[in-house]
C-alpha cells in the first residue's frame, strides 16, 4: 500500500454522495482528504505540498477556472500537479469540448466516469499521488543540485587550490590532498579538525578559534592568515578562506573555504621588514615585490584559464566517449546485416569462383570492422575495474590492427611479444586503453615519422620503494620521437601537465595511467632523452594464482567449426530494425528452422498471448519503450519454461540492465547463432 505523509488530497464533489464515497473509499486505503466547499475555495487551498485534486464535473460547469488556471501555468518547474475529474455517464455529444476546456485549464486531467468501480477509483487515485511524491523527489533534487552549484561557486570565488568542508554538527572535516599538503600531511595521511586546531601555531590559536566562532555566529565570511606547524617542526604561513551553509531552516550547518600556503609571501615580507635600514635598498625590494606579486596574479590568471580550457576539453572527451559507444553500437547492427547477408550469400556461390572470393573478402572485412567496433564500444565504457587474468601477449597481439590504425603510415611499428609471459590480473579493456594512450603520444612525438616498438616481457623488482619486491610483466612502448629534457619528464604524470597544443591534449593520459598502474599494484616508469625519443614501461604484478591461467577459455578453438546438432525449433525473433530481424531470420531459415518475426515488445507478447508454439525467444536488447531484458521478464511470466536468448551490441549492458540470460554478442555468425539455439533447446528439454 502507499505511504501517505501529511499529503491531502483536496475533494471537490458539491452534489449526491460523491464526497462520502470518495472519501471513504480514500481513508481505506489510507489517503487523507480535505472538502471544498466551491472553486474558489478550491483554488485558494491549492499548494505545492497538496497531492492531487478530485473534482466533480457539475462543480466546474459554467464556472470561471482562470484563477486555477493561472495556479496551474504559475507552478515550479518541478510541480505538474494532478486533477481527477469525475464525469457522469451520457450519451449527447458535448463531453469532448468540455473534457478539452478542462485539459487546457488544468493541464494534468484524469477523468473517471461515474459509476465507477472502487478499484478503479482508489488506483486512479493513487497513481496521482505516487506522481505527485515523484514530483517532490526532483524538487529535492534540484535543491540538493543548487547547494553544490553554491559550494562550487564559493571555491572557485575564493580562487586557492586546497579546498576543505566541516560539518558542524560533528566538526568532522574532509579535506582535499592539497589542503592536506598545505598542512602537512600526505594524501593517505589522517587530518581530522582536532589535528588542524592542534597544528595552528600556539600564539595564533586563539586569535584562529575566534575567527571560527565569529564566523559561525554571525554568518560572515570566515578570512584569516596564521601559522601552522607541520609534522616535522617547520613552520608555514597559510591563508582560509571560506563561507557558510546553511539548511533548509536557515541554520548554519557547515563551513566550505579553500586554502593555500603563503609562506614564501609571509618571508618575504619578513625580508622586505628587515631591509628598511637603508630607503634606496628599500625601494628597490619593495619594487621587484610588487613585480613578483604582479607576476604571481597574471599567473594565476594564466593558470586558472587554462584550467578552465582543460575542463571544457575534458567535458568534449567524455561526449566524444558517448557518442563514440552510440555510433559503435549502430555501426555493429549494420555489421550484422552485412554479414549475414555475406554467409547466406557465400553458400549460394562457388568458393572458387572470382564471386566466391570476393564474397570471402567482404565477409572478413566485416569481421575485422566487428573487432573495431567492439573495442570502440569497450573503450567507449566507464566503469569500475574488473580485474580477470589476463596474458599480456596476447592482449597487444590482439590489439595490432587497432594500433596500426592509429598511427600514420610514416611510422612504423613493431611488436614483440614472449610467448612464456605468465597471467597478471588486470582490467583488460582499461590496459589497453592505457597502451593505446601510450603509442598515440608516441606517434605525436614523431611528427616527421619515426618507429614505434612495443615489447612485452618478464622482468623482476627487488623493493625500490615504488615496487615491492616480485615478478612483474614489463610492457613497454618507446618511439624515436623528439624526447623529454628533465623537468619535462618530471612532470608528465602530474595531472593537466601537456607539452600539446591547446586542443590537442588534456594533460590527463599519462596521469590516468598512472594512476591505473598505481591501482593494480603496478608502476608506470618514463625514460627520455631530447632528440632520441621516449620510453614507457608498464609494470603489472604476476598473477600469483595458476588456477586463474588453468581456468582461462581456449580461444584457439573455432566456435564456428564445432559441428552443432541437428534441431527443429520454432523461434521468435524480436528486433525493432527490420533489417537486423530479416537477417536474422534468414540465417535460422537457412538452417531449417521455424521463424516468427516480432518488431517489438509489445509485439511478441501477444504472439506468446496467442498460444502460438514457440521454442525460444532471441530478442535484441536496444528498443524503444521496451527492453529486452524487461521483455524477457513479461515472457516468462507468460511462459516460465521459456528459453530467451539476449542478442545485444553494447560491450557492457548500461547499469541495472544485468539479467541471468544467456547473451549472443552482435554480430554473431551463423554458427554461433546455431550453438546458441541448440544450448537454448536443450536446456528447455
Amino acid at each position: 500500500m502507499f505511504e501517505i505523509d501529511r499529503c491531502p488530497v483536496l475533494l471537490l464533489t458539491p452534489s449526491g454522495r460523491d464526497f462520502a464515497v470518495a472519501q471513504a473509499l480514500l481513508a481505506a486505503a489510507g489517503i487523507d482528504t480535505a472538502a471544498c466547499a466551491d472553486v474558489p475555495q478550491l483554488g485558494a487551498k491549492l499548494a505545492d505540498d497538496v497531492c492531487c485534486a478530485i473534482v466533480a464535473d457539475e462543480a466546474l460547469n459554467g464556472v470561471d477556472l482562470a484563477a486555477l488556471s493561472t495556479w496551474v501555468s504559475s507552478q515550479p518547474p518541478w510541480s505538474d500537479f494532478p486533477f481527477v475529474v469525475l464525469t457522469r455517464r451520457t450519451g449527447g455529444a458535448d463531453r469532448r469540448p468540455m473534457a478539452e476546456r478542462l485539459t487546457r485549464a488544468l493541464g494534468n486531467v484524469t477523468f473517471i466516469e461515474r459509476p465507477f468501480h472502487p478499484t478503479t477509483f482508489v488506483s486512479v487515485v493513487e497513481t496521482a499521488v505516487r506522481g505527485r511524491y515523484r514530483q517532490f523527489d526532483a524538487r529535492a533534487r534540484i535543491r540538493e543540485l543548487h547547494e553544490g552549484e553554491a559550494r562550487l561557486r564559493t571555491a572557485l570565488t575564493a580562487g586557492q587550490l586546497g579546498s576543505w568542508t566541516l560539518d558542524l554538527a560533528t566538526l568532522t572535516l574532509t579535506a582535499s590532498t592539497t589542503c592536506k599538503g598545505i598542512f602537512g600531511r600526505g594524501e593517505h595521511d589522517s587530518f581530522t579538525y582536532a589535528e588542524l586546531v592542534a597544528s595552528v601555531h600556539p600564539e595564533d590559536q586563539e586569535r584562529m578559534q575566534a575567527a571560527v566562532k565569529r564566523c559561525i555566529e554571525t554568518g560572515g565570511d570566515y578570512v584569516i592568515e596564521y601559522r601552522n606547524v607541520w609534522p616535522n617542526g617547520s613552520v608555514h604561513w597559510v591563508d582560509i578562506r571560506a563561507r557558510v551553509v546553511r539548511d533548509d531552516l536557515g541554520r548554519i550547518v557547515q563551513l566550505v573555504g579553500v586554502s593555500s600556503d603563503i609562506t614564501s609571501r609571509k618571508t618575504a615580507e619578513d625580508q622586505l621588514r628587515r631591509l628598511n635600514e637603508s630607503l634606496e635598498v628599500k625601494v628597490l625590494e619593495r619594487t621587484a615585490q610588487l613585480e613578483h606579486a604582479h607576476q604571481a596574479v597574471l599567473d594565476e590568471i594564466r593558470q586558472r584559464e587554462r584550467t578552465e580550457e582543460l575542463l571544457r576539453q575534458i567535458q568534449k572527451l567524455e561526449m566524444i566517449g558517448q557518442l563514440t559507444g552510440g555510433i559503435a553500437h549502430d555501426f555493429n547492427n549494420l555489421l550484422m546485416a552485412i554479414m549475414a547477408n555475406l554467409e547466406l550469400v557465400r553458400k549460394e556461390v562457388p568458393p572458387r569462383e572470382k564471386a566466391g572470393r570476393l564474397v570471402e573478402g567482404a565477409l572478413k572485412g566485416a569481421q575485422r570492422g566487428a573487432a573495431l567496433t567492439q573495442r570502440l564500444l569497450a573503450f567507449a565504457r566507464q566503469q569500475v575495474l574488473k580485474v580477470e587474468p589476463v596474458r599480456m601477449s596476447a592482449l597487444v597481439d590482439g590489439m595490432s590492427d587497432l594500433l596500426e590504425r592509429s598511427i600514420s603510415s610514416m611510422i612504423e611499428l613493431t611488436i614483440d611479444t614472449a610467448g612464456e609471459v605468465p597471467f597478471t590480473m588486470v582490467d583488460a579493456n582499461q590496459v589497453e586503453l592505457a597502451i593505446l594512450n601510450l603509442v598515440v603520444n608516441a606517434r605525436d612525438a614523431m611528427p616527421d615519422g619515426g618507429a614505434i616498438t612495443i615489447s612485452v616481457a618478464l622482468a623482476h623488482s627487488s623493493d625500490d620503494g615504488e615496487l615491492t619486491a616480485g615478478d612483474y610483466v614489463r610492457v613497454t612502448v618507446s618511439d624515436t620521437g623528439t624526447g623529454m629534457d628533465a623537468a619535462t619528464l618530471a612532470k608528465a604524470t602530474e595531472p593537466f601537465f601537456t607539452t600539446k597544443e591547446v586542443g590537442k591534449g588534456t594533460g590527463l593520459g599519462l596521469s590516468m595511467i598512472h594512476g591505473l598502474a598505481r591501482q593494480l599494484q603496478g608502476a608506470l616508469r618514463l625514460e627520455s632523452t631530447p632528440g632520441r625519443g621516449t620510453c614507457a614501461s608498464l609494470w603489472l604484478p604476476v598473477s600469483g594464482s595458476r588456477a586463474a591461467e588453468e581456468e582461462m577459455p581456449n580461444k584457439s578453438s573455432d566456435p564456428a567449426s564445432t559441428e552443432a546438432p541437428q534441431i527443429r525449433a520454432t523461434i521468435l525473433v524480436v528486433d525493432d530494425d527490420p533489417l537486423i530481424a530479416s537477417s536474422t531470420s534468414y540465417l535460422l531459415q537457412d538452417l531449417g528452422q521455424e521463424v516468427i518475426e516480432a518488431n517489438s515488445g509489445e509485439a511478441a507478447l501477444e504472439i506468446l498471448r496467442s498460444g502460438r508454439e514457440v521454442d525460444v525467444l532471441l530478442t535484441d536488447f536496444s528498443m524503444p519503450r521496451m527492453t529486452g531484458v524487461e521483455l524477457a521478464t513479461a515472457a516468462r511470466t507468460l511462459r516460465p519454461a521459456l528459453p530467451v536468448i539476449l542478442a545485444t551490441g553494447y560491450a557492457e549492458l548500461p547499469e541495472g540492465a544485468e539479467a541471468n540470460l544467456p547473451r549472443l554478442r552482435k554480430p554473431y555468425q551463423q554458427s554461433q547463432l546455431l550453438m546458441e539455439i541448440t544450448k537454448a533447446v536443450a536446456s528447455r528439454h
